[in-house]
């Protein structure tokens, strides 16, 4: 079922509005990734949808299509998609990219180890490993194997630097915000960018990081006061795609048993750059 926006408001008042459903069941439809707005998924309730939008309740399958990047008999390598959570949490358990990634690997008998993660709302290369062996030497010398992790980001507003590094400490808050804090208080956290697009009202930048602490890019550019697209949790005011402007499009590591290089990219997202041609 379609229904046109007629006045800015959140998402769940305006559910309530057109449809008979009661507040719970809007939230499980918004949960489990059947409402769309404009064609992308939503699943955030206070998410303000604009006069002249398309909102669309969907019955979808409960299964996600996985989009194999890689795979052999040691790793598989994955293209997230916005919205999916990398592993489970304290709502949330079965619609993770481990949970489905793990369904479908049970199928041939192999396990399966989560050894780093993307936020749900970052879309692009995540990868398992599918022996302890592997998992063990993965995350114990982390920085040793993982040589190269990049992602494409579109930030508000026109750099003044088209290039640069971002280096301090970031803690966590109690309300899980991340934010800059003294050598003594944090852990170290480095971020190089480089300019690749621009217009007059967004830039699209690469991101190299150093390090991988929670919400790393996002609270560095924020830093900037050039917070990511969509990203409101640190400062951003606008949303053209409908989505948070973070890609991980490069992952390269060495093999830790046979020392090979292993590397993959993820094709930026469609939507990063329609928004170059539409402004």
């Amino acid at each position: 079922m379609k229904y046109i926006v007629q006045k800015e408001m959140p998402l769940i008042d305006f559910l309530l509005q057109e449809t008979s459903k009661k507040r719970n069941d809007i939230k499980k439809l918004l949960k489990y990734q059947n409402v769309y707005v404009d064609g992308h998924i939503e699943t955030y309730h206070a998410y303000h949808v604009l006069k002249g939008q398309v909102v669309e309740i969907q019955n979808k399958k409960s299964n996600i299509d996985l989009d194999i990047l890689y795979e052999d008999k040691e790793f598989i390598v994955i293209n997230k998609p916005c919205g999916l959570l990398s592993e489970k949490t304290r709502n949330e358990a079965q619609k993770t990219a481990y949970q489905i990634v793990k369904n479908y690997l049970s199928k041939k008998r192999e396990e399966i180890y989560l050894v780093h993660r993307l936020d749900q709302y970052t879309s692009g290369i995540l990868m398992f490993v599918k022996t302890k062996k592997l998992y063990d030497l993965m995350t114990h010398n982390w920085n040793h194997y993982v040589k190269v992790r990049g992602y494409i980001a579109i930030v508000e507003g026109k750099m003044k630097k088209p290039k640069g590094t971002i280096e301090n400490y970031l803690a966590e808050s109690k309300t899980q915000n991340v934010y800059i804090t003294s050598k003594d208080k944090g852990k170290k956290a480095i971020t190089h960018y480089k300019q690749i697009r621009s217009n007059q009202k967004y830039t699209m930048l690469e991101i190299y990081l150093d390090t991988g602490r929670k919400n790393q890019i996002r609270v560095h550019l924020s830093s900037l006061q050039h917070p990511i697209i969509g990203d409101s949790k640190y400062g951003a005011v606008t949303n053209p795609i409908h989505r948070l402007g973070l890609h991980a499009h490069q992952f390269m590591f060495i093999h830790p048993l046979t020392h090979k290089e292993m590397r993959f990219t993820s094709k930026t997202p469609d939507s990063f750059d329609k928004l170059f041609k539409k402004y």
